[in-house]
């Protein structure tokens, strides 16, 4: 059975599952964050901005809140 990014892509079609985790309203990517990120690599954050339709300034809280949170993790993994 094909995964349904395969047939996404084979068929060059966007993702119509709104429910899905991984779904963006991005049509340039096929609505599907994975297809975006196996297209583009890397992203900046001002294209991960474009892609939720968030601003930059807010894609720079959540990522400096995930830093914060992995430094933790690594700290408190390091003390046990």
């Amino acid at each position: 059975m094909k995964k349904c990014i395969e047939v996404l892509i084979e068929h060059n079609v966007t993702c119509p599952c709104k429910k899905c985790r991984m779904w963006i309203d991005y049509k340039e990517d096929l609505n599907c964050t994975i297809v975006a990120a196996e297209k583009n690599g890397s992203m900046t954050l001002r294209e991960v901005s474009d892609r939720l339709g968030i601003s930059f300034v807010r894609v720079k809280q959540i990522q400096d809140i995930a830093h914060s949170k992995l430094l933790k993790r690594i700290g408190d993994s390091f003390e046990e």
